[in-house]
């Protein structure tokens, strides 16, 4: 049974401060698709992204990084071979890092790169509710059926709440089913996040770009279900401001640049006022 877990009131500026204080470099093994939106946001957001790809370097820059992800959303041997070194090496020095199980559950070899990197000890789980379920499913913890829809959710975050427990429970990490209200877990304890807007799932790599948003607030060793709750609350309240132009929504290629600069205006103090972490029961 888990309970409910509330950061601390200011914690999320604090933490926020700090992580731009430290300027952490986070090692991003992601794919094609992403590279931009993702060291753009890590960028604004204070942090230092490296993007090595290739096999021959990736551990190595993740030895030297204070944080890593692993993103599975574009595949072939070579892109295996690298996120391996990245999570390999993360693992070894004691660094934090991220799995983002992209589309798994759609394909036999996208499962079998998920599982080896599973293997690898993540620090969190990022998906969306359909890959939770698919990863929970192929990594024999979890039954319930239903697959991505390509890369989107065929599930709301609560429809994966047992599937989340149960992969933080058996690889002892934090599972993150992101969506309109994002449950976090560690297995004993479920941290619920209730920041965001529409527009973010209509702009592509959000997602990649919120688990290296995740990585960067895992670097600061903090309680890693604390600094994840932070990193989705910092993440969807600036998709909040970005959503809105002088009170008119504004749409996905002008959210895309607004959010960015959402990233980089965003204070401590509107964060600590604007976080929504919901209690039990809170809807």
């Amino acid at each position: 049974m888990t309970v409910a877990f509330v950061p601390p009131a200011g914690q999320a500026g604090h933490m926020l401060a700090r992580l731009r204080a430290a300027r952490p470099l986070v090692q991003c093994a992601t794919n094609h698709v992403s590279m931009d939106l993702v060291a753009n946001v890590l960028l604004a957001l204070g942090a230092a992204p490296v993007m090595a790809s290739a096999p021959e370097e990736a551990a190595e820059f993740s030895a030297r990084a204070n944080a890593a992800v692993c993103n599975i959303g574009t595949l072939s041997r070579d892109r295996v071979a690298s996120l391996e070194a990245t999570a390999e090496a993360a693992r070894l020095g004691g660094k934090p890092w991220v799995l983002d199980p992209v589309g798994v559950g759609a394909a036999r070899f996208r499962d079998e790169t998920a599982l080896g990197l599973l293997r690898r000890s993540p620090t969190a789980i990022r998906g969306n509710p359909s890959e939770i379920i698919a990863l929970a499913r192929a990594a024999g913890v979890g039954t319930e059926g239903g697959a991505p829809r390509g890369i989107d959710t065929a599930h709301a975050p609560a429809a994966a709440t047992n599937a989340s427990a149960a992969l933080a429970s058996r690889h002892r990490c934090v599972a993150i089913a992101s969506g309109p209200v994002d449950e976090i877990t560690d297995g004993r304890r479920i941290a619920r996040v209730a920041n965001g807007a529409p527009m973010m799932a209509r702009v592509t790599a959000m997602g990649c770009a919120l688990s290296a948003t995740v990585a960067a607030f895992l670097s600061l060793d903090d309680d890693p279900l604390a600094a994840s709750a932070v990193a989705l609350a910092m993440f969807g309240v600036a998709g909040e401001i970005a959503a809105m132009d002088g009170g008119a929504p504004v749409g996905p290629g002008a959210f895309r640049v607004r959010f960015i600069d959402a990233i980089h205006a965003l204070t401590p103090e509107e964060l600590d006022r604007r976080a929504r972490f919901l209690a039990a029961g809170e809807g």
